[in-house]
């Protein structure tokens, strides 16, 4: 699938991290997936974005439209023709717009399904919680902006996190087709990222330990994005013939 260039606003963009043995990580990506690792970690989140006025490149931003979304996600690396890329492995994704919804798989690249999201925000508070319709993804996340990086995180900075999760704009969703995913580039006009002290950090599909045995996953950082001017650009299908991976969180 291409789908034609849009662009649009990140209103808000919040990227909560957690480090993952790599082993069980690879468990669960499809080939021809593999973690991308730092130090020795793999790196799965969700990300929770708030789009506006989102509209094919050249219409005017009246035209635009705006909607909650959630991606639950992976650092993934890939070869393609030799070459090694990077990027992310997106196992689901949730919105709050009945049109994205019903777009997805459609106009838009990977399946989508819809949820209710609770969000309370200030410039220096942020509470997102979304639970979907069919009951699959329930997430709840608050924190505090803050200016100091955690001690606990893998990574040695707040640079160096920024620069591993900038990389990976190229994701790759799940469709309704085995072993196709569907190829979409984030591409930002600027990239400023601040840390969020987190307060609570919940994911039905996380804390499964039948998906992610205890000791094998803990919440590394946040990253919060706002106002940012970008654009998507529709990329090829990567194929290949998997056994089928469920789409839940």
């Amino acid at each position: 699938m291409r789908i034609p260039t849009l662009r649009g606003v990140i209103d808000r963009r919040l990227l909560v991290n957690f480090r993952v043995d790599p082993d069980v990580l690879a468990r669960h990506l499809p080939p021809p997936f593999m973690p991308k690792l730092i130090r020795g970690y793999g790196m799965v989140g969700i990300c929770l974005i708030r789009l506006k006025n989102v509209r094919p490149r050249f219409a005017p931003s009246w035209l635009g439209i705006g909607s909650e979304n959630a991606a639950h996600r992976a650092a993934v690396q890939w070869h393609d023709n030799g070459v090694l890329k990077e990027g992310v492995f997106i196992r689901r994704r949730d919105t709050n717009s009945r049109l994205n919804a019903w777009a997805g798989g459609r106009l838009f690249p990977g399946m989508q399904y819809h949820a209710r999201f609770d969000v309370s925000e200030t410039a220096e508070h942020l509470s997102v919680a979304l639970q979907s319709d069919d009951g699959e993804t329930r997430v709840a996340v608050r924190g505090r902006v803050s200016a100091q990086w955690p001690t606990s995180s893998v990574f040695g900075s707040l640079a160096e996190a920024s620069a591993f999760f900038r990389a990976g704009s190229l994701g790759y969703s799940i469709t309704s087709d085995l072993g196709t995913y569907e190829g979409m580039e984030l591409r930002c006009r600027t990239w400023d990222v601040q840390p969020l002290e987190i307060e609570e950090a919940t994911s039905k599909y996380y804390d499964d330990a039948a998906i992610f045995p205890r000791g094998s996953i803990e919440y590394d950082c946040t990253l919060l994005m706002r106002g940012i001017v970008h654009e998507w650009h529709g990329q090829k299908d990567l194929c290949c013939a998997v056994e089928p991976v469920v789409a839940t969180a």
